[in-house]
């Protein structure tokens, strides 16, 4: 989704990871410019990625940080933070060849701006089975530098190791969580149990609480928080996704950068499905799985998908569960073991990626 969304404790580490993006991919664009111009479009559908988005990783890694007492102009941590951009572009762009999405962030999706680039050129072959190659490796691309920055962000080689731990597992779990996703896809899973799987893996983990231990684990104290960064990691990771999911179908696509009902359309087995298939009538529940993933759907039809969440209460459901998990994540923050000044940030920024506004 697209940045729309004002929190302090964001504003106060994205402009340090944007000079720190900025500084790593001018550097990285001139060499591949000096391998091939050819390389151009690719380098610039790497900016592209890395331009935009809510910098929610690395935001959590440094509040991560600075709850476990780290300070606040280390630069090292920033830069170590900024990482996380690139394994994030890595994960959109793979994520959107898997779903075939047309558009992110407002714009084309990588592979198909690639495909665009292949049909104005009248190259031979399948416009598609190239945007999408070039995609994947643009993704891999992505993937080899988050490393390589995250090596070269000035911490001594010790305190580098010890980061490496949650963000080893970091990388490990947003693919297997990817996987699952890609699986349920497949077999038609829609229950509860089997989509709170993918946002444990998928998003919370990967979006708040490995972050977060990343940050305590550069400061030296990730035995004594990791407890605590995943009570509030987890719960609040899987209100976020949440909120994704029910602005997936209903948000406005000025601000989602989506059209409106685009998760109907790709047919994800969000938990918002699971509740509505759950919650229907037999005959409206069949109904709405028979459209769901329709390449072709009407907007007359998304109207009635959108009105069924509504009417079966599964909408409400998920407001009223992203309000649960919100909660559990606040009662987290009262541990004594975090610094008093990052406990601000960190309640604040629960109320920012669980807003129905952003």
């Amino acid at each position: 989704m697209a940045v729309s969304f004002s929190s302090s404790a964001v504003s106060a580490v994205r402009s340090g990871v944007e000079r720190e993006l900025s500084a790593f991919y001018a550097d990285h664009r001139q060499y591949l410019l000096e391998i091939a111009e050819e390389l151009k479009p690719a380098a610039d559908a790497v900016e592209a990625m890395i331009s935009g988005g809510k910098r929610l990783r690395p935001t959590f890694c440094y509040w991560g940080w600075r709850a476990a007492g780290g300070t606040a102009d280390d630069e090292r941590i920033v830069r170590a933070a900024a990482a996380l951009e690139f394994l994030q572009a890595c994960a959109l762009v793979h994520d959107d060849v898997i779903d075939n999405s047309d558009t992110r962030r407002g714009r084309p999706a990588t592979h198909k701006r690639l495909a665009k680039l292949h049909a104005d050129h009248g190259w031979s072959g399948a416009s598609e089975g190239f945007g999408q190659g070039a995609a994947i490796l643009i993704g891999d691309l992505c993937l080899a530098w988050s490393d390589e920055m995250y090596q070269a962000s000035g911490f001594a080689p010790q305190t580098l190791q010890e980061g490496r731990v949650p963000f080893n597992a970091m990388r490990t779990e947003v693919m297997a969580g990817q996987y699952l996703d890609t699986l349920e896809q497949v077999r038609g899973t829609s229950s509860r149990e089997a989509a709170l799987r993918v946002m444990h893996y998928k998003s919370a983990k990967y979006t708040v609480e490995r972050p977060l231990h990343m940050g305590a684990a550069l400061a030296g104290r990730l035995t004594d928080l990791a407890d605590v960064y995943t009570d509030y990691g987890i719960a609040l990771g899987i209100a976020f996704q949440l909120r994704d999911d029910v602005l997936g179908v209903f948000g406005d696509p000025d601000t989602t950068g989506k059209p409106t009902g685009d998760d109907l359309r790709e047919g994800k087995r969000t938990l918002v499905v699971a509740e509505t298939l759950a919650r229907a009538s037999a005959t409206d529940a069949e109904r709405f799985e028979s459209l769901l993933g329709a390449t072709d759907l009407s907007v007359a039809s998304v109207e009635w998908m959108c009105g069924l969440i509504e009417e079966s209460g599964a909408l409400a459901a998920c407001e009223n569960l992203i309000e649960e998990y919100a909660e559990r994540a606040l009662s987290a923050l009262d541990s004594s073991e975090l610094d008093p000044e990052a406990r601000a940030p960190l309640r604040e920024l629960v109320g920012a990626v669980t807003s129905r506004s952003r």
